[in-house]
């Protein structure tokens, strides 16, 4: 019997050890910057949250946090990189922060001639070279897990835009990525950063002319109803793209199991983020006209004109003209 004993013993220290190190429950922090409940982003977290725990049976657990970890997302992309977070949403234009400058490749305005054409091009031969070049010059610090949009940006301001020559002069406050600043320069504006959860009060005080965004959220903040705001040109000059990104080395670290369960919660929460943002565009848009606001289209043409250069330009200084003709070709 004594000798039994120890053999059973043995046995169950021998099981244990081998045993992978994340077989044990996990929690994985996810997180995106817009303190809003009614977000997409919040809609697609948590529909991975849902599938990831079903689909693992409690083996993964998943913490979501709007905008309570960081409303910034160069914030988010930094407590990715220290491993405070797991999976974060981010626009391209803040990844040029940590030295990957062909990032910027998704942050060129007028890029994109709609949402099928982004989608095309994201889920196909272009997204996965920039998810290769994003791997590769981060050694694996970030791996791009999907692509989520955050709708089609266009201008709001203190007066409507006709021309381009309107622009002259305004303050507007947008997405800081080289390419980005520099249409709105080469537009005539001055190009401001404020924080996002700060710009509610920078367009009423008047310390921003005007910004650009698309109609849901601006209006979920209510920036419509500010003094700087209520003027909605529809430029439409960007059909957003937003990177769902994963600590490659934590990627690596999960079993073989834990992959397949991610991966499948992940095309379920990017389908409903899609889905949300899509629906959710002309129900925003009512509800900012119902509010007050005055809305006018504009010749997007002689916006593209300045755009179409400036794509060129920053495709040939980054070697990535290959990877603008693949986003060019996905909308023929």
């Amino acid at each position: 019997m004594k000798k039994l004993a120890v053999f059973i013993a043995a046995a169950a220290i021998a099981a244990a050890a081998a045993i992978p190190a994340f077989a044990a429950p996990i929690t994985l922090v996810v997180a995106h910057n817009q303190t809003n409940l009614e977000n997409p982003y919040q809609y697609g977290m948590n529909a991975f949250k849902k599938e990831v725990e079903k689909l693992s049976k409690g083996e993964i657990k998943v913490d979501v946090h709007a905008g309570t970890i960081g409303t910034n997302e160069d914030e988010l992309v930094e407590k990715l990189k220290l491993g405070a977070a797991d999976i974060v949403v981010a626009s391209p234009g803040f990844m040029t922060k940590i030295g990957i400058p062909e990032v910027d490749m998704f942050s060129l305005l007028y890029l994109f001639n709609g949402f099928k054409h982004w989608e095309k091009a994201v889920d196909g031969p272009a997204g996965k070279e920039l998810a290769a070049i994003i791997n590769k010059k981060s050694n694996n610090t970030f791996r791009i897990a999907s692509y989520w949009s955050a709708g089609v940006r266009d201008y709001y301001g203190k007066k409507p835009i006709n021309k381009v020559a309107d622009l002259k002069g305004m303050k507007i406050r947008t997405q800081m990525s080289g390419t980005a600043a520099d249409f709105w320069k080469q537009c005539g504006a001055i190009p401001t950063q404020v924080a996002w959860g700060e710009l509610y009060q920078a367009l009423q005080q008047g310390i921003v002319d005007a910004a650009e965004n698309d109609y849901t959220n601006f209006s979920l903040l209510d920036h419509h109803k500010t003094k700087n705001g209520k003027f909605i040109t529809e430029t439409n000059h960007d059909y957003t793209t937003r990177l769902v990104l994963m600590n490659g080395k934590k990627w690596d670290a999960l079993t073989a199991d834990q992959k397949k369960w991610i991966d499948a919660a992940l095309k379920k929460a990017t389908a409903e983020e899609r889905k949300v943002t899509y629906g959710m565009a002309e129900k925003s848009k009512k509800k900012v006209i119902a509010d007050g606001a005055k809305v006018n289209t504009v010749d997007k043409a002689q916006f593209i004109a300045i755009a179409v250069p400036i794509q060129d330009k920053t495709a040939e200084k980054l070697g990535t003209q290959k990877l603008l003709k693949m986003i060019r070709d996905a909308g023929k």
